[in-house]
């Protein structure tokens, strides 16, 4: 009852957020802002179009995106990017605190922004697509034809805001790194300031063009509100997430072959097919390479053939390796980073072998469990000593186990009272039995 109301529970808070914007002090202009300090994903996205709308909604005189990102998925940022370019309030992109970056798509989404800012020690840039090929080691520059379309994208990007687009296109075809000073100097950085509140004094009085009208900056001493994510913005922002992908995944295959080969318990189940639907939700929201997607199907189908005609690990663990190598080469995210898909590749050969561990485990524990005798069935007394309490004539009682059973001679042979029988099988809920002389 409680896992069916926990279910429930996140339904409804997946199709209801539960976050509700702060009302802000009156007089005073406001300034929502957005932390971006993880890798970008359709959660992100979600949050910056709620915060968008939430700006507009209260007369926000800015949405300040807060950026410490070393990337993100493909989808995600060209959706961000659309909203930036069709919101109606001042959108401000800066990478911040000190030390913090703006790699890959996060470089996207600071040129974006109708006004810029770093830092002093950050650091944009280092766009260039990267991809796992099957066969190859490590990390590869995509394909031409990703390196041009998101160049061209980028550039647009830049140019749609003032800013050069052929360093921002260098971003993608170089891999290009900019300092804070060099961003400024060069054109894609507006301004470098230490913190917010010095960037909004700075800024106060600014006129700048949002859509078709300039708008002048009112962000002198001004209230500063930090939108929170939703529960639901989370949940989305974990799913959509490879790695965690990943683990759902698994979680949801050896949830479901535990629960096969142990029916009745509901709970193995029940995870197994929660996990296994998010994970394939979550699969939905970035890009997959269809060899990955191949050996995933072929890894459950040999897990699940191990399960119902066991092999003693044979096609379990064909199932294991084949699930670690689709997992390494699944995600197909050309604006993460090299070091983000090294890691994933380790994180997923070391899942796997936990993984194959636990298979090895389960298989020992089902070949236990395969050797102890039948407890219930037409063998479940077969050779055990029983009395007969009932004369059997040819039915009658007997007790076996401090249990009374109808039982029937062999043969229809009569069997008085007190005598002692043995099973010799039983036929639904009759048992048969034969005379059995205890020797002293």
């Amino acid at each position: 009852m409680k896992l069916i109301v926990s279910i429930l529970l996140i339904v409804l808070i997946l199709i209801f957020p539960l976050s509700q914007p702060m009302a802000s002090q009156p007089g005073a202009p406001l300034i929502l802002t957005i932390t971006i300090d993880d890798m970008i994903t359709a959660g992100t996205t979600a949050r910056i179009d709620r915060g968008i709308e939430e700006a507009k909604s209260r007369g926000a005189s800015a949405l300040v995106l807060i950026l410490d990102t070393p990337g993100g998925l493909v989808d995600a940022t060209l959706k961000i990017l659309t909203s930036l370019s069709a919101s109606e309030v001042p959108i401000i992109t800066f990478v911040t605190p000190q030390g913090a970056i703006a790699a890959s798509a996060g470089a996207f989404i600071l040129l974006g922004g109708h006004i810029t800012a770093m830092s002093p020690g950050t650091t944009t840039g280092a766009a260039m697509p990267v991809t796992i090929t099957p066969g190859e080691e490590g990390t590869q520059t995509a394909d031409d034809k990703t390196i041009l379309f998101l160049a061209g994208h980028i550039k647009s990007i830049a140019e749609a805001n003032d800013r050069p687009g052929d360093i921002a296109e260098r971003f993608v075809t170089e891999n290009l790194t900019l300092s804070a000073q060099e961003a400024l100097e060069l054109g894609v950085a507006d301004y470098i300031e230490p913190n917010l509140n010095a960037l909004l004094d700075r800024i106060h009085g600014l006129e700048i063009q949002v859509k078709d009208q300039i708008i002048t900056m009112n962000t002198k001493d001004a209230v500063v509100e930090n939108i929170e994510p939703s529960i639901r913005e989370i949940i989305t922002h974990l799913i959509s997430n490879p790695q965690i992908t990943f683990i759902l995944l698994l979680v949801g295959i050896y949830g479901l072959i535990i629960g096969f080969n142990n029916p009745g318990t509901f709970v193995p189940e029940v995870l197994g097919a929660i996990s296994l639907i998010l994970a394939l939700f979550g699969l939905g929201m970035f890009e997959v390479n269809l060899f990955a997607i191949i050996m995933i199907v072929l890894g459950i189908g040999l897990l699940v053939a191990e399960a119902l005609t066991p092999t003693y690990g044979v096609l379990g663990l064909g199932g294991v390796t084949s699930l670690i190598v689709g997992i390494i080469y699944l995600p197909v995210e050309p604006l993460v980073t090299s070091r983000w898909l090294i890691q994933f590749r380790l994180m997923a050969v070391g899942i796997g072998v936990v993984a194959s561990i636990f298979l090895v485990i389960l298989l020992a524990g089902l070949l236990k469990l395969r050797k102890v005798p039948v407890m219930m069935g037409s063998g479940e007394f077969t050779g055990n000593i029983g009395v007969v309490v009932e004369e059997l004539n040819p039915d009658g009682l007997i007790q076996i186990k401090g249990e009374l059973w109808k039982a029937r001679g062999v043969n229809g042979e009569i069997i008085p009272v007190g005598t002692n029988v043995r099973i010799i099988e039983r036929q639904h809920l009759v048992c048969i039995v034969e005379k059995y002389h205890i020797e002293e």
